[in-house]
């Protein structure tokens, strides 16, 4: 019998996540009539038992509230935590306390909010005996068995909307401008955005650019009187035979941060082009802020459909819209590779058609 559940919010925050946390509250409270208990800051929270209650008073007037209440961590991995050993720290696995810690708060089932690496988390507690279900969060959009994540389109529109604003001022100065965009290994942000505003070119990680084909691009601009370009970047992208750039490096339980890859290309498209470039690096930016409706929409949906999941007992499942239709999809299958860009798929097809350059282009000699 179900009687208390818990709900945590893991991996990098995004617009949406209150409005999950506040859908699954409502439902499990006036459906169900079960407890719900908040785990803070990710899978930390089953760690150093940081929990606490939630009712329905808690969650009045999160629907347009960005971030998370209940806090989030990317770097609260319990199978390699990071923990105080004397004067130093150490790498452990502290999966086991997290399962006793689970049994203690008395907690029936389990709802993670979160991306690739939260849902990965999951999968490995799920082996370990925990019921679980996921909701499926990332601005990246790159979660497989979903079609689209809550956060993507928001995140999207942020970026759109920094895209049209540099038009004028890139005109204005006749200058190459660099929007630097999230997408660590998809470029769906940079592709989307790319689009929506009348980017000259997008280069993405799933398709490794040269820069002759972006000289090639910019030359023809200026012969035809557009002394500009708009040019955007995921900040995975990478040139042919080159590698990713990163900030800093990997540490204990986190990834190497990429960024750089905007001023990497506007510094090179400088010397080959002699015309000034300038680069935007929309960063963190792409995380805050209110949902859109579509996301608010979406992330209640979702938020919901995860209770009932748990009602079913139909743990190991990550809720995911298929059409317009919300379904379940294994967990298993959700983490077992990255939804990338297709090459060769119509958003790519479609931005070619708009005359837009991605790098690989052949340029014609002679």
């Amino acid at each position: 019998m179900i009687r208390q559940i818990g709900v945590l919010t893991g991996g990098g925050d995004c617009p949406g996540l209150n409005a999950v946390i506040r859908a699954v509250v409502k439902t499990t409270l006036t459906q169900y009539g079960w407890r719900v208990s908040g785990i803070e800051d990710g899978f930390e929270g089953l760690v150093f038992n940081h929990t606490r209650p939630l009712k329905l008073e808690d969650v009045r007037g999160l629907l347009p509230r960005g971030g998370t209440i209940l806090g989030t961590t990317n770097r609260g991995n319990p199978f390699s935590m990071r923990v105080p050993r004397g004067d130093h720290f150490e790498t452990r696995d502290v999966s086991d306390q997290v399962v006793a810690n689970f049994r203690a708060l008395e907690l029936d089932a389990l709802i993670v909010i979160g991306g690739d690496g939260s849902l990965k988390i999951a999968h490995e507690l799920i082996a370990k005996g925990l019921p679980i279900v996921g909701v499926p969060k990332t601005i990246d959009n790159d979660l497989m068995g979903t079609d689209i994540t809550f956060g993507f389109d928001t995140a999207l529109a942020t970026a759109t909307d920094a895209i049209d604003k540099l038009h004028t001022t890139a005109e204005s100065h006749h200058r190459i401008m660099i929007v630097e965009v999230m997408g660590r290994n998809a470029g769906w942000i940079a592709l989307e955005a790319g689009i929506a505003g009348s980017a000259d070119a997008i280069l993405i990680p799933e398709i490794p650019f040269r820069y002759e084909p972006l000289e090639a691009m910019i030359a023809l601009r200026d012969r035809t009187g557009r002394k500009f370009s708009i040019i955007v970047v995921a900040e995975g992208a990478l040139p042919v035979g080159g590698a990713e750039v990163y900030q800093a490096p990997a540490r204990a339980g986190q990834l190497a941060r990429l960024g750089g890859i905007g001023a990497e290309v506007a510094l090179e498209l400088e010397r080959r082009t002699d015309r000034e470039a300038r680069t935007l690096v929309l960063g963190h930016l792409q995380r805050g802020g209110s949902p859109s409706a579509f996301d608010r929409l979406l992330a209640t949906r979702f938020g919901a459909a995860a209770v009932h999941l748990i009602a079913n007992r139909d743990f190991g499942k990550m809720v995911a819209l298929h059409g317009w239709r919300v379904a379940s999809f294994p967990i298993a299958d959700a983490i077992s590779k990255l939804k990338r860009v297709p090459p060769d798929g119509e958003l790519v097809r479609t931005a070619r058609d708009m005359g837009i350059v991605f790098g690989d282009e052949t340029i014609e000699r002679g």
